[in-house]
């Protein structure tokens, strides 16, 4: 049983709306858990007998290719909702608005304070302007494809392995790239710590060229098309900025509302001293 939680405005209602039609199409095309019913405040789904992959899983080169085939077969979903590529770009604004009205948000960490001085508002402007150039192409994206959304069921008759993406609330048109290098990003992360911030992270395990290059190869196979990988390859290093702004921002927030316990500060510091990181080395390097 899936409880909704507390809603407020016309905004949260549509979104939980657009998240139940999401969770019907993709359990009737058998890419989800089995919708059995809707009740005011949640609904039923499937109970699914699987285990969530652990990080280090993600580059099991047997699960990666799952993993590309399962986005492929995501992609090329014709969702009736809101197609536009605005999505990245208004939910981001949102959340910063949320944090210009509240003045106090980060006056109790220093190391934020100094990271924020820089206008994220004009960071999402720049960003705007230069994955454009790349024209990713806008597909119907999970957006948040980490080890936790991912179910692994195992027969112990045959051996075989499945898998099961879960978890639609961030699920809309949004760029390609954003989808492939937000998967590759969580890679390094693992959200498991049961010390605080309860969360580590581990630059090396990024993935190598060649194991990107294999999930593409079949990414690619499944989409039906022959796209040089190469050119998504890029796609993907430019759409990693994308990743750090888009979850530092949302931690900021989180930090002011969420009740779960996790170091959104501490994440917010860590995804967009990223962010920054990189944006400096891909400038540089032109």
């Amino acid at each position: 049983m899936r409880l909704y939680g507390q809603t407020h405005g016309e905004s949260a209602i549509e979104n939980i709306i657009t998240e139940s039609v999401i969770f019907t199409l993709l359990s009737e095309r058998g890419l989800g858990p089995k919708l059995h019913g809707i009740f005011p405040g949640g609904r039923l789904e499937e109970y699914i007998p699987a285990r969530s992959l652990k990080s280090e899983e993600l580059s099991d080169p047997k699960l990666s290719v799952m993993i590309a085939e399962k986005m492929a077969n995501l992609h090329q979903l014709n969702i009736p909702i809101n197609k536009d590529s605005t999505w990245l770009w208004d939910t981001m604004d949102r959340w910063l608005q949320q944090l210009i009205k509240d003045a106090n948000w980060s006056r109790d960490n220093l190391e934020l304070d100094q990271i924020l001085s820089t206008n994220l508002c004009d960071e999402t402007r720049w960003l705007k302007k230069h994955l454009s150039k790349l024209r990713s192409p806008v597909v119907f994206c999970h957006n948040d494809l980490q080890e936790g959304n991912i179910l692994m069921k195992e027969n112990e008759t045959s051996g075989c392995r499945s898998l099961c993406l879960i978890d639609y609330e961030y699920c809309a048109y949004n760029y390609r790239g954003f989808d492939l290098a937000n998967h590759f990003i969580e890679w390094t992360y693992d959200y498991t710590n049961p010390l605080y911030p309860h969360y580590s992270v581990n630059r090396d395990q990024f993935p190598t060229k060649d194991q990107q290059t294999e999930f593409l190869k079949r990414y690619c196979q499944c989409m039906g098309h022959e796209e040089s990988v190469e050119i998504i390859l890029n796609e993907v290093k430019h759409f990693i900025l994308a990743s750090h702004l888009f979850w530092g921002i949302w931690s900021i927030v989180n930090s002011r509302i969420s009740k779960i316990t996790f170091g959104y500060r501490e994440y917010a510091v860590e995804r967009l001293k990223s962010y920054f990181k990189l944006k400096d080395s891909l400038i540089n390097n032109k």
